[in-house]
């Protein structure tokens, strides 16, 4: 239950690097820095719900760990695929349906900060969140 809770970005590392390898244009590399994204996480076994809220759009998803699921970056793009619990991390595997490449993501709790990874074609980026 480390996850729940709400957590704010607080800073990114090579952000837009990750989102022009994904292929999103350079207005909206420039605004999705600055998004302003806060994530409430609530885990009840092995299911999340997870609200997403930032400047561009407010979400809601319900996974099952270990389920696949479909899911739409900020940017349109679709995805599918599935978080798994790999001893504390969560680690999410993600198959692009516009052009089948995978995008790779891991959640972790380090301090007291939420770090999130995303690995796109060698790209590695990082996110962190504080509550």
């Amino acid at each position: 239950m480390a996850f729940n809770g709400t957590w704010k970005i607080d800073r990114n590392e090579n952000y837009e690097k990750f989102m022009e390898a994904m292929g999103v244009g350079m207005m909206k590399r420039k605004l999705g820095a600055h998004d302003n994204l806060k994530l409430t996480i609530q885990q009840n076994g092995d299911k999340f719900t997870v609200k997403e809220a930032s400047n561009f759009r407010n979400i809601e998803l319900e996974f099952t760990l270990g389920v696949n699921f479909e899911y739409s970056l900020a940017d349109g793009t679709e995805l599918s695929g599935a978080w798994t619990l790999e001893g504390n991390k969560l680690v999410g595997t993600f198959t692009r349906k516009d052009n089948g490449k995978v995008l790779k993501a891991t959640r972790e709790i380090v301090g007291d900060e939420l770090v999130q990874i995303y690995v796109y074609e060698g790209v590695e980026s990082k996110r962190f969140f504080k509550r």
